[in-house]
């Protein structure tokens, strides 16, 4: 009978260590396949590819500057290897506390602000860990000179034959109107894909560039970008950098993907009302966004108000930005139409999130759809962008000339008569030249160079024209 028992004890520790191990083998079956990073203006974000979720904690030491993150049931699949170059970051090293446990120690140069949040798998990646580094605001580096792609490529130089044209001078105290032109997407987000590797991410900030570039072109305007490189703004963020930096208006541009492969053509998109209306009730439900408006961050003062009352007030500032978003939209739509085929002949309406904001008018530009072959290779022409670009600042400049913001130089040449013609349409007749042209509609021939992307000045009987707007074309 001994011998049966002990026989049995031990059936028993066996099938025990078997169930253990199984255990072990469970929970530790996740792993930590590889690391990607992306450095923003004011953070930088580490996000860790896994095979299945994962429970983890995030520490931070001193003496020096160091942070800890635990990653509960995982282990490591691959080596961590990463660029931190212009980063916080000096080296990043990982070790299995236990067969369950992975530890992964960041090194920094200087202490910052963690934040982190599991995300489950989406049609790009599976499981990921995400770890933003804040920078303390203390410690954070001024921003990157902007390239000369973007804001600062020089005006096409006026040769002394060419006749140059004296704008009137701006009076002391007018504002220029300001253009907040988003990228969407940006950093581990990609956004959608075309047939031959194309991101979406990587066309709409080629766009984006060119539109700031274009609508820093026209006296009276700047443009600002919510995005200057391949990172990830999370939405609700792009809309409060528009607030910060006083937009009068919201462009976010995106090359969407469509279930259908034939699908092609340019939309713009503003708010729903049922967008709108709803979008209300969640302000006023979320204190920390609420709070912006109320301590003058919005054009919205609330602050003096019952709940009712802020709630139709600010339902009417949404209304009324409504109703500016889709005049805008509306000319966009008609300028994108003269370049490149159009989805919908009018602005469509749905609840996107970056458009939801109360006090500044704002539309969603989609420049066609890059799962479609054909749209995919012009969007990523750079011919393809400026035209599209041309066509957004074209519309922009239509906009704000029939509705410009009191106290700005626009209003200020609206209300002084200085305000000329719009765009216009030129065939060219026999014996013409550029610089012909340009005398006989009052603007410079690098105006009329920029608003056609000419190369040269070399024209043929015949081409059309378009003469920008003698007051808007170019900076002094």
């Amino acid at each position: 009978m001994m011998g049966l028992g002990m026989r049995f004890r031990a059936l028993v520790a066996a099938v025990g260590m078997l169930f253990l191990a199984v255990t072990v083998d469970a929970v530790a079956e996740t792993k930590v396949n590889s690391v990607r990073l992306w450095r923003a203006p004011d953070n930088t974000r580490l996000v860790f590819d896994l095979t299945g979720p994962v429970q983890h904690s995030v520490f931070t030491l001193s003496a020096p500057d160091r942070l800890v993150i635990d990653i509960n049931g995982a282990s490591l699949g691959a080596p961590l290897n990463v660029n931190t170059s212009n980063t916080p970051i000096t080296a990043m090293r990982s070790a299995q506390r236990t067969p369950t446990d992975l530890r992964v120690v960041i090194d920094l140069k200087k202490a910052v602000t963690p934040k982190s949040f599991s995300l489950a798998p989406n049609a790009q990646y599976g499981n990921r860990l995400v770890v933003d580094l804040f920078d303390n605001p203390a410690d954070a580096a001024p921003p990157p000179a902007p390239t000369p792609s973007v804001a600062t490529v020089p005006a096409v130089p006026v040769t002394p034959t060419e006749p140059a044209i004296k704008l009137p001078p701006a009076p002391a105290g007018k504002r220029d109107i300001i253009v907040v032109i988003d990228a969407g997407h940006g950093g581990e987000d990609p956004g959608a894909s075309g047939s031959r590797g194309q991101r979406e991410k990587d066309v709409v900030l080629q766009i984006a560039r060119e539109t700031q570039r274009q609508v820093n072109g026209m006296k009276g305007f700047r443009a600002e970008l919510t995005r200057t490189g391949d990172y990830f703004i999370p939405l609700r963020g792009r809309t409060e950098i528009a607030r910060k930096k006083g937009a009068d208006l919201f462009v976010s541009i995106h090359a969407d993907a469509a279930p259908s492969a034939a699908a092609f053509g340019a939309s713009v998109f503003a708010l729903s009302d049922r967008g709108a209306t709803s979008e209300t009730a969640r302000w006023l439900a979320d204190s920390e966004n609420r709070s912006d408006l109320i301590g003058g961050a919005g054009n919205v003062s609330l602050d003096d108000k019952d709940r009712m009352l802020a709630g139709v007030l600010l339902d009417l500032s949404m209304t009324a930005s409504l109703t500016s978003s889709l005049n805008v939209g509306q000319k966009v739509l008609s300028n994108i139409g003269r370049v490149t085929p159009l989805h919908k002949q009018r602005v469509e309406q749905a609840g996107f999130m970056v458009l939801k904001s109360p006090d500044i008018p704002s539309i969603l530009v989609e420049t066609g759809f890059i799962s479609n072959a054909n749209e995919a290779s012009k969007l990523a022409a750079s011919s393809h962008q400026q035209a599209l670009a041309r066509s957004i600042s074209s519309g922009v400049r239509q906009f704000f000339q029939q509705n410009p913001p009191p106290g700005t130089y626009i209003a200020w040449l609206r209300d002084s008569g200085k305000i000329a013609q719009g765009p216009r349409d030129h065939r060219v007749s026999p014996g013409e030249t550029l610089a012909m042209i340009a005398v006989r509609y009052q603007v410079s021939p690098a105006a009329v160079r920029s608003a056609n992307n000419l190369s040269s000045d070399e024209l043929k009987i015949g081409q059309h024209l378009t003469i920008p707007g003698n007051d808007l074309a170019a900076k002094e």
